[in-house]
């Protein structure tokens, strides 16, 4: 077996009830979400793409390091990633570009009440979150809700 499906697996055993999926597929995106706005708050150069914004070196660079993990994966899921990251992003900018040096905030808010959701859905769960196993299933939630998203498709991964 292919070890994204090792990692599919391996995550959905502490993701069974049906509630804790739901507020996994609002929680999930969040946290990634505010992960890349935390990561956009490291002073480096920024690079402007017209009609797009401007996304900061280390971003850059993370989200390179974040992709190659998916393309190990799968180079579907990794490329089908590296554009969600993109749209994330563009929406990292535009908290930054309004929220005049109080960015942090929103991400830190949006950050906590994710996490406090996500430890809620795993109490009713009654199931402790994967990530406290393994790191790398803070990198395998987004790709899992991604992967039921392909599967309703009929799309390979």
């Amino acid at each position: 077996m292919r070890k994204i499906n090792l990692l599919f697996s391996e995550y959905a055993e502490s993701h069974q009830d049906l509630t804790n999926k739901a507020i996994h597929w609002i929680c999930v995106p969040l946290i990634f979400w505010s992960m890349l706005g935390f990561v956009s708050l490291i002073p480096s150069p920024h690079f402007g793409i017209r009609y797009f914004g401007a996304i900061s070196l280390v971003s850059l660079i993370v989200l390179l390091l974040v992709t190659a993990f998916y393309i190990r994966l799968s180079w579907r899921i990794g490329l089908m990633m590296m554009v969600i990251m993109l749209v994330l992003e563009y929406f990292v900018y535009l908290i930054n570009i309004t929220s005049e040096h109080r960015s942090w905030t929103v991400f830190l808010g949006v950050f906590i009440l994710s996490w406090v959701g996500q430890f809620y859905g795993h109490k009713i769960e009654g199931k402790k979150p994967s990530f406290l196993k393994d790191l790398q299933f803070l990198l395998v939630g987004p790709i899992w809700l991604l992967h039921f998203i392909l599967k309703k498709y009929g799309l390979k991964y």
